[in-house]
């Protein structure tokens, strides 16, 4: 089965896929999107929640960003201040050696690099290629999943 990248944007690139997965190869990172999992947070709270110190968490949140895992936001508090509030944009990627080969013969000298660049930001959903999900090795936001709970959660967004 050729596991098949379907955005509602450009396809995933190898340049693209190589950024996210640089950006999940990151203990920090991957506590970030188990934090963020549960839903959206503003800095300070995740910063103390996850233990971790405001800057660093300022440049994990900007890879994840840039990766378009996360999205942030800016918003006013009711007392007047800004708050930078961040949660996870919904994603499925299905890792397969085929994938993976696609995902190279897409890649640039940027991307050989470690460099991506920027995408349109939104999740990206693999299939079997013929327009259903595939379920076999999925991972999510939440962490690694077998493929009930993948169903459940498609269930759960009809």
């Amino acid at each position: 089965m050729k596991g098949k990248a379907v955005t509602n944007g450009p396809p995933l690139t190898g340049d693209a896929f190589l950024q996210v997965m640089a950006a999940l190869g990151n203990p920090h990172r991957m506590r970030i999107i188990a934090s963020l999992s549960h839903g959206r947070n503003y800095v300070s709270q995740l910063a103390r929640d996850i233990g971790m110190s405001r800057p660093l968490l300022h440049m994990h949140l900007k890879r994840l960003e840039s990766s378009g895992l996360i999205t942030g936001s800016l918003e006013v508090s009711r007392g007047g201040k800004a708050m930078r509030y961040f949660e996870v944009v919904p994603f499925v990627y299905e890792l397969t050696p085929e994938l993976v080969a696609e995902a190279v013969r897409t890649l640039t000298d940027e991307g050989d690099e470690g460099r991506a660049p920027a995408g349109d930001g939104g999740g990206r959903e693999l299939t079997d290629g013929g327009g259903k999900q595939a379920h076999r090795g999925l991972f999510d936001a939440s962490g690694f999943t077998n493929g009930a709970a993948v169903e459940a959660k498609e269930e759960e967004n009809r």
